[in-house]
């Protein structure tokens, strides 16, 4: 009993009530903690509140799922985006997450508040040890985090103090990416409208279908929530006027999971010895050599596997073929599920497609800048710049020093610093979940709010400051070989098994699953696996 207590007396706060929120105060939960959950929206489920009508799950319902927490019966395959919110309102309800949160607050300053000997201006800057011992909470004379939170309409601001913080806010929302354009090129010439696909999303969806009826709508951007954008403008809008989507690096997105028609994407990409293809990062010299030795057998994969969905996708016919191959998608989670009978709509004229490296604005609309003098102008009424989000930004804005906003999120040609990516090895008192991507986000959020749980109740200690420091070098080292010029998005696509085991080692849990060793190495490794780790 005194333990608990002792447990319920520290102080956690928790950034966010979306996916990983949830899954953050539900396991500290039932870790004895109390935490406390703050969150901008009205309800519990972060961006799936504020999304587009037609949003779904791109993963089966059985893969996108917590794995103690079943989809009710009559779950559509690839869950509606209501159909989500229902699901996490009621996993929050389930495990008493509800009662931990309070919603309308909005916290927009965090401040780490110095204990006895430490720099206030630079907690753990030549520290050997995180936090002092390498504990959550650390030692005696440990420092807090000061939370400045706005309340609601009013804009009251309170001030709260804890011995922990959670910061659960994800990338794909917050501050969004505009790209730079000339002086003489940029919105404010155009005498339409333009907004970013943040502000589309967060429309009531009665007022999203009027903004786009009967006008010319011209979309920018290559990822799933373009295409998205994009079918609903063309369903609202049809052939009478058409919707134009500007795309510089098209991106994999396919129609279904199952390859060739007999063997799903899982058993190729999602499993051990899949795994054993990839060099890993903080792998030893004998797994890099088999790596090397497999790679004409994931070159043969990855060559069979796109050789499909060029087959089964007119991509090419349309000029969307991505640059790279098939295996890159899922090392850097570019990857996603086509709308339905999107490109039936390119051929039947509601969907226009221009592709094009750069643009600018003009009067009537977009000047693309690589295109022939016939074509250079898109002409517009409405402009959506599906151009992605500045997590990095979004993450530094949250802090009051600094040398934290300095730090937090690393340089522009280095991956975000997370030791096990979930923890700052300069930061103290302070765990990030959610960041980082992977094929099913909740999953690994999961993973992740299980390690901290575990990590907070003592669990395990972290190792010293420059240990850390070296994995996060090696991680880094890592998504920028595997992802090219987007590694920044931290991906775990290709490497999550050997993620998670490491989690697990971490934990004091066996890594390995399954039962059986066809099992253990051929089938695909999923959320259910994990559900005896709580």
């Amino acid at each position: 009993m005194a333990t608990m207590d002792r447990k319920a007396a520290k102080r956690v706060a928790v950034v966010g009530a979306g996916t990983s929120g949830l899954a953050a105060c539900k396991h500290l939960l039932a870790r004895g903690f109390r935490p406390v959950v703050f969150d901008a929206g009205a309800t519990v489920g972060g961006q799936w509140t504020r999304t587009l009508a037609s949003t779904r799950v791109q993963s089966p319902h059985a893969a996108y799922r917590f794995s103690d927490f079943p989809w009710p019966e009559g779950t559509d395959w690839h869950p509606r985006h209501d159909q989500v919110v229902a699901y996490l309102d009621a996993y929050a309800r389930r495990f008493g997450v509800h009662d931990c949160v309070r919603l309308r607050s909005t916290v927009v300053a965090a401040e780490y508040v110095a204990g006895a000997g430490e720099d206030e201006a630079a907690p753990d800057a030549d520290a050997e040890q995180w936090a002092g011992n390498g504990e959550a909470f650390g030692g005696d004379g440990a420092g807090a985090w000061r939370l400045t939170v706005r309340h609601g309409e009013s804009g009251d601001t309170e001030t709260h103090e804890f011995d922990f913080m959670v910061l659960c806010v994800g990338r794909f929302s917050g501050v969004p990416n505009i790209p730079a354009f000339p002086a003489t090129g940029g919105p404010d010439v155009f005498r339409g409208r333009v907004l970013h696909s943040i502000d589309f999303s967060d429309m009531d969806d009665a007022d999203a279908a009027a903004l786009v009826r009967g006008k010319r709508v011209a979309i920018v951007g290559s990822s799933k929530s373009a295409f998205d954008i994009t079918a609903e403008c063309a369903e609202a809008n049809g052939v009478e006027h058409p919707c134009t989507m500007v795309c510089r690096n098209p991106r994999w997105l396919l129609h279904d999971t199952d390859v060739w028609g007999l063997l799903n994407l899982g058993y190729l990409y999602m499993n051990r010895f899949a795994e054993l293809m990839v060099r890993k990062p903080g792998a030893g010299m004998a797994s890099n050599l088999l790596a090397t030795l497999l790679t004409p057998l994931a070159w043969l994969i990855s060559k069979v596997t796109g050789a499909y969905y060029k087959k089964a996708i007119p991509m090419r016919e349309h000029g969307m073929e991505p640059e790279y191959g098939f295996a890159g998608c899922i090392s850097s989670c570019k990857i996603g599920m086509l709308p339905e009978a999107f490109y039936d709509r390119v051929k039947d004229g509601s969907i226009v497609i221009r592709r094009s490296m750069s643009f600018s604005f003009c009067e009537e609309g977009l000047l693309l800048d690589d295109a022939g003098a016939d074509r250079r102008v898109v002409p517009a009424d409405v402009v959506i710049l599906a151009t992605g989000f500045r997590g990095d930004q979004k993450l530094r804005d949250m802090f009051v020093s600094p040398r934290l906003k300095d730090i937090v999120a690393g340089s522009p040609d280095t991956t975000v610093p997370l030791y096990r990516e979930c923890v700052h090895p300069r930061i103290p008192q302070m765990a990030v979940i959610g960041y980082s991507e992977s094929l099913t986000n909740i999953h690994s959020c999961e993973m992740m709010a299980k390690w901290v749980a575990r990590f907070l109740d003592g669990a395990f200690r972290l190792p010293g400051v420059r240990r850390m420091e070296k994995s996060v070098a090696e991680w880094g080292s890592y998504m920028r070989r595997s992802s090219g010029g987007s590694f920044r998005t931290s991906c775990l696509g290709a490497v999550n098994i050997w993620y998670n085991d490491q989690l697990c080692r971490d934990m004091g849990c066996d890594p390995r699953r399954k039962k059986g060793f066809l099992a253990e190495w051929f089938q695909p490794y999923g959320a259910v696996d994990y559900a005896g780790i709580q």
